[in-house]
């Protein structure tokens, strides 16, 4: 699906792109790509995965994040991994609309995070409260990682503050960070 999805996205990308005679910015669009991409890698993780037939709502916050015992393998999986996946969420919207306050990102955060669980508690999987919450801390994160990024670009050398080589350290960064917070809290894929 995601080759598919992709061959068709940058297709038409670049039909559009030379019908109206735009000039191609690689990193620009590089970057809308990889949006695509993990868009459509959240998609598969939180839809996937766990289906229980049983649906079911929680909705008292702090209930499904203290279930298991605090540095548990399955506690760190449940905190870490809702936050994890929406750290990138966070980066990406901030950087798609140049957020300079957090107030936008969390909106977008919490619309997306609600759909998110709606779809969940329709296909059989649960709704929870928690997971909406850890997820808008992720975002958040992603945000404090866009405005911290952007800070540090004004003083990179000059060669370095060209677009495409700062998103590229930029996604590098967040990747190696992801990981390092990964391979720290021992959770694997």
């Amino acid at each position: 699906m995601l080759t598919i999805f992709l061959v068709v996205i940058v297709t038409c990308r670049i039909a559009y792109l030379s019908q109206h005679k735009k000039k191609i910015h690689f990193y620009e669009e590089f970057i809308k790509l990889l949006f695509i991409i993990y868009i459509l890698i959240l998609y598969g993780l939180l839809t996937n995965t766990e289906i229980n037939h049983n649906g079911g709502m929680n909705l008292v916050p702090f209930t499904e994040i203290f279930r298991y015992d605090i540095g548990s393998k399955l506690f760190l999986v449940n905190v870490f991994g809702n936050i994890l996946i929406f750290l990138p969420f966070g980066y990406f919207i901030s950087y798609f609309i140049k957020a300079k306050k957090i107030w936008p990102i969390m909106f977008v955060s919490i619309i997306s995070s609600f759909t998110v669980e709606f779809v969940q508690l329709q296909i059989g999987r649960s709704f929870d409260i928690d997971d909406i919450l850890l997820n808008l801390i992720g975002a958040i994160c992603g945000y404090l990682l866009y405005i911290g990024l952007t800070a540090i670009k004004r003083h990179l050398p000059s060669f370095l503050q060209k677009d495409f080589i700062y998103n590229l350290l930029c996604i590098l960064i967040i990747g190696i960070i992801v990981l390092i917070i990964l391979s720290r809290f021992g959770i694997g894929f």
